[in-house]
C-alpha cells in the first residue's frame, strides 16, 4: 500500500513538473478530490444518496432545457426521456421558464404510461414573492402532469440580495415549506451559475434562519477550477453541511469543445469524477444520450493523474471566464432579462 501511494504521488509530481502557472497547487488539490460513493446500480448506472436522505438518484441526469428547443422534435424529446429512464437514469432536470414552458410540457407527456414512477423529478422556480412562487409551482405541476415534484429549486441565485429576499416572511421559502408540508414537493434546493460567493451567502443565510437546503446546483466542469471556482469554494462547504451537490454545465454550455483541448466524453467524465451527487447533461438527440450513457454505464472515475492532465489542458483557456460566460455576462441570466418572473 505504501509503495502504491508513493508511486501515485510520484506520478502526480511528474505531471506537475512541466506546469508553469501559479495555480499548480490548486490544480493538484482539485485532481485529488474523490467522487462520492455509489450505493446502488440500475442497468449499469450507479446511484448515490441524495445528501442526508435515503433517496437514491442516478449519477447522471437529463437536462430539461435542450428537450424544449425548436430544433428538437417533441417525439424525439419524449424518446430521449423514456430511453434514459429505461436505461437506469432516474434524475430529470427542468425549470418553469425553459423554452416558455415547452420543456416541462414535453417532460410531462413523456412521464405518462407509468414513466413517472421511474423518475426523480426536479424543476426550478424563478418566483421570489409568495404569489409568484405559488403560481409558478402550480403551473409546473400542471405541465409536468404530476401530483408531486420530488425536488423544487430556487432558480438563479445570481444577486447577493437573493438570499435575504427568499427568506422574507411569505416569500418563496415559506411557499416551498408549505408545499412540502402539503405533499406537493419532497425536497428543496437552489441553483445559480454566477458566483460562488452568492452560493455561500445562500447557505449561510439559510443557516441563520434555521433552514437546511437538501440540494445545491452549480457549474462543475474542467474550466471551473481555474476561475472563480464553485468546485473550490462551494463543494467543500456543501458537503460539510450535508447538502447534495448537483453539477451542471459539464461542457460549459459546449464552450469547452471550442477550446479544442478535450472531447465531450472527456469533459463529462471529468465532471462526474469530482464530489457531486449527480451530473446533469443536456441531450438534443438519442445519439447525445447514448454518448452520455456510454460514460455513465459501469462508470469508473478518473484518477488524480488523469484529472490533472485534463486541468492542465484547459487552464490556458480559463482566464477571465471567456469560455464560462454564464459567470462573466448576463447572456444566460433569464431573470435578469425577465425581472417580472421574480414577482
Amino acid at each position: 500500500m505504501e509503495r502504491r501511494n508513493f508511486l501515485k504521488k510520484a506520478a502526480t509530481a511528474a505531471a506537475l513538473a512541466g506546469w508553469k502557472g501559479a495555480d499548480a497547487q490548486t490544480l493538484q488539490g482539485a485532481a485529488a478530490l474523490t467522487p462520492l460513493p455509489v450505493v446502488n446500480t440500475v442497468n449499469g448506472i450507479g446511484r448515490r444518496k441524495l445528501g442526508r436522505t435515503e433517496t437514491e438518484i442516478s449519477i447522471i441526469g437529463i437536462g430539461g432545457y435542450h428537450l424544449g428547443l425548436k430544433q428538437v422534435a417533441e417525439n424525439d424529446a419524449i424518446r430521449i426521456i423514456r430511453t434514459a429512464l429505461d436505461q437506469g437514469i432516474n434524475f430529470l432536470d427542468n425549470c418553469w421558464d425553459y423554452n416558455g414552458g415547452v420543456s416541462e410540457e414535453r417532460m410531462g407527456k413523456a412521464l405518462q404510461d407509468g414513466y413517472r414512477q421511474k423518475a426523480f423529478l426536479m424543476t426550478k422556480l424563478d418566483g421570489r414573492t409568495g404569489a409568484a412562487a405559488r403560481q409558478q409551482l402550480e403551473t409546473s405541476m400542471q405541465r409536468l402532469k404530476t401530483d408531486h415534484i420530488d425536488l423544487v429549486q430556487i432558480h438563479e441565485v445570481i444577486r447577493m440580495t437573493d438570499p435575504e429576499q427568499a427568506f422574507q416572511p411569505g416569500n418563496v421559502i415559506d411557499v416551498l415549506r408549505q408545499a412540502r408540508q402539503d405533499g406537493k414537493i419532497r425536497f428543496i434546493g437552489f441553483t445559480g451559475h454566477k458566483s460562488p460567493e452568492m452560493h455561500l451567502n445562500m447557505i449561510e443565510t439559510a443557516a441563520k434562519h434555521g433552514f437546511h437546503f437538501d440540494t445545491v446546483q452549480m457549474p462543475v466542469n474542467a474550466l471551473d477550477y481555474h476561475f472563480n471556482s464553485f468546485g473550490q469554494k462551494v463543494i467543500p462547504v456543501a458537503r460539510k453541511a450535508g447538502i447534495a451537490i448537483i453539477g451542471m454545465k459539464p461542457l460549459s454550455n459546449a464552450a469547452i469543445l471550442k477550446t479544442n483541448t478535450i472531447t465531450a466524453p472527456e469533459a463529462l467524465h471529468y465532471a462526474m469524477s469530482v464530489p457531486v451527487t449527480v451530473t446533469i447533461t443536456g441531450c438534443e438527440s438519442v445519439a447525445n444520450l447514448e454518448q452520455a450513457l456510454g460514460v455513465a454505464r459501469n462508470f469508473k472515475p478518473l484518477n488524480s493523474e488523469q484529472k490533472l492532465a485534463i486541468l492542465k489542458k484547459t487552464a490556458p483557456f480559463a482566464d477571465e471566464a471567456k469560455f464560462e460566460d454564464y459567470k462573466s455576462s448576463h447572456i444566460y441570466d433569464g431573470t435578469y432579462n425577465n425581472p417580472q418572473w421574480l414577482g
